[in-house]
């Protein structure tokens, strides 16, 4: 066999002018709709017109062109079954050889922001997919071209030996079908969300592949990093890599959980992450301040870890970051002063971030999570409160300064893993206790991490306390305030113990388990 005929339709014309010319000089013949064939026949390629081919115009706006059998016989024909070559002898039709098609643009015009209804609508592709996946179907006779990183290797054989090998349309054959899967789970997405059904019967999700990485959480794990096609700003997905080496697995699971603690905070804050939880996280009047409260508050942990700030970095913070092993820093911006002190450092993979989102204007995203044999799917935590949604529950009133570190604490509990007490003081973290089996647990280690920081901390706890042992350890460590969601049987066990050693506590009603 070889390719004699090929159909050309695209809505990105990248490199669309040199294969088609290319084809041309092969002896194939080119048939092309609306923009493309005006575009060819502008560069002088010989090109015929979709309707020569169908005797039937191009009607709707468009829309119907190439819904055609004299399109889809071409394309479906078993090349060597005798019931079809008759067939297709007898109607006086081709066979379509080759197809370059690629879709209109829905993703683009669904991530503009005053896109309307109809817009996303007319961007939805009909002919397109139908074509695609008719050659796709057949390509034990039809190559199929959905990316244009293929004109190159469909090119070479078709120079070779007249036609590409079995190997190579099966190739394509299954990116095409990933492609229009991929099309249709956004297109379904976005009518399910206006729809009011974000979480429908069927729920198909896509993602496009960022890189390969050299291995998952461990080294013999295989693994690779993708994105959502729409991904928001401000994430590890869209950030700008300045320098270092590329990010490994555990490294995108702990830039990941520093931005979500991060975007807590709209005033200067920097986080520090090791193996998924904080382990430092101050605020301050500037980030180098909050740098600062975040090294003090564990100046062992941060070493090889990740740190994340909210403010561009500048030379004194960069010295200060310089001064010791971390594996990544993420940040808006460098000032060149900073990135000249900080790229000195042949490893450090260094993120900007651009433009974050103010915390209260953040919006919950679905996460998905594998489980064996199938997935679960919820909202994105981003619950945030203020001290107006609070519930005093003892005698004691907060005073001001507590109340300042039983949210701040409030804000970063709920990034730690449960069971999780957090210990604050002087806007930063003092004692983290995380993924403890009990709660009591979780509150001795960070009681033990703060030593005599805990004299007049605040504790933060994700969940209730079953019973009143974590208030009175607590109270033993001198800690002044604490913040918890309530509703346990055994509450009042609590804030009697809390009365009993003249603690203030406040309930939330909102628990944060994190597992």
């Amino acid at each position: 066999m070889a390719i004699r005929r090929a159909l050309i339709s695209v809505s990105d014309k990248t490199g669309i002018v040199e294969f088609s010319r290319e084809l041309a000089n092969q002896g194939v013949q080119i048939i092309s709709t609306g923009g493309t064939f005006s575009l060819l026949q502008k560069e002088g390629i010989p090109v015929i017109g979709i309707s020569d081919v169908t005797g039937f115009p191009e009607i709707l706006d468009g829309r119907v062109k190439t819904l055609h059998p004299a399109v889809h016989s071409g394309l479906l024909a078993v090349r060597d079954s005798e019931e079809h070559q008759k067939a297709m002898q007898k109607l006086g039709l081709d066979y379509i050889d080759l197809v370059i098609v690629n879709l209109y643009p829905f993703k683009e015009t669904i991530a503009k922001p005053d896109v309307t209804y109809e817009d996303a609508i007319e961007n939805i592709d009909i002919g397109g997919p139908t074509m695609l996946r008719s050659a796709a179907k057949n390509h034990a006779f039809v190559t199929v071209v959905v990316d244009a990183g293929d004109y190159d290797v469909v090119l070479e054989e078709v120079k070779a030996g007249g036609d590409t090998t079995l190997e190579t349309r099966k190739r394509l054959a299954a990116k095409v079908f990933r492609h229009t899967g991929a099309y249709d789970a956004l297109i379904g997405d976005y009518l399910s969300k206006l729809g009011g059904e974000p979480l429908p019967e069927k729920y198909t999700v896509t993602y496009e592949k960022v890189q390969d990485l050299r291995y998952g959480e461990n080294p013999h794990q295989k693994a690779a990093f993708y994105s959502k096609p729409l991904a928001s700003a401000g994430n590890v997905t869209t950030a700008e890599q300045l320098h270092g080496k590329e990010l490994s697995y555990n490294n995108i699971n702990d830039a990941n959980a520093a931005l979500s603690i991060l975007k807590e905070f709209d005033e200067p804050a920097v986080v520090a992450v090791k193996h998924m939880n904080p382990c430092g996280v101050g605020i301050g009047a500037t980030i180098h301040e909050a740098y600062q409260k975040a090294y003090e508050a564990d100046s062992t942990s941060i070493f090889g870890g990740i740190v994340a700030a909210n403010r561009e970095i500048g030379a004194d913070t960069a010295e200060l970051l310089g001064s010791i092993f971390l594996e990544i820093i993420i940040a808006p911006d460098y000032t060149p002063e900073a990135l000249d002190i900080l790229t000195k450092k042949k490893n450090i993979r260094l993120l900007k971030l651009g433009e974050l989102t103010a915390a209260a204007e953040r919006k919950p995203e679905w996460l998905v999570t594998s489980v064996d044999g199938g997935m679960l799917v919820q909202e994105s935590d981003v619950h945030s409160l203020t001290e107006a949604d609070l519930k005093v529950v003892t005698k004691r009133q907060p005073t001001a300064q507590e109340m300042k570190q039983l949210l701040f604490g409030w804000k970063v509990v709920k990034h730690v893993k449960s069971n999780a007490i957090l210990l604050a003081k002087d806007d930063m973290t003092v004692g983290v206790g995380a993924g403890q089996m009990n709660r009591v647990g979780a509150a001795r280690i960070a009681i033990e991490q703060a030593g005599e920081k805990a004299i007049g901390a605040a504790l933060a706890s994700d969940a209730f306390f079953p019973m009143g042992d974590t208030v009175e350890l607590a109270a033993k460590a001198g800690i002044t305030a604490i913040i918890q969601p309530g509703g346990s049987i055994k509450d009042e066990e609590s804030i009697a113990m809390a009365d009993a050693h003249n603690i203030a506590m406040v309930v939330t009603g909102v628990r944060h388990f994190k597992h």
